[in-house]
């Protein structure tokens, strides 16, 4: 079979396909749009509850239960982080 012999062939059988109509195809498109909307929506929703249950459940655990588990992890209170933002008016220098 050549190659062009099976061009011929693909074609007649592009023939027998039954094509959607335009008015088909755009229905189509904004029905998957809109559950591709509605499916995101309904799992940022889980992702919500699942993350706010989570921190939620450990809020409410023992302090002790971490040093349990992991008796070498030394228990600190957080202290924030100073910014250190340097005055326009002040020359940056370099140690």
């Amino acid at each position: 079979m050549s190659f062009l012999q099976y061009l011929k062939d693909v074609r007649g059988e592009l023939r027998h396909v039954s094509w959607p109509t335009q008015m088909q195809t755009i229905i189509y498109t904004v029905l998957v749009i809109i559950l591709s909307l509605l499916i995101a929506v309904y799992l940022g929703f889980l992702d919500y509850v699942f993350t706010t249950g989570l921190a939620r459940v450990i809020e409410f655990l023992p302090q002790s239960a971490y040093t349990e588990f992991l008796p070498d992890l030394p228990v600190t209170e957080a202290t924030p982080i100073e910014s250190n933002t340097l005055d326009s008016s002040t020359p940056a220098t370099s140690e």
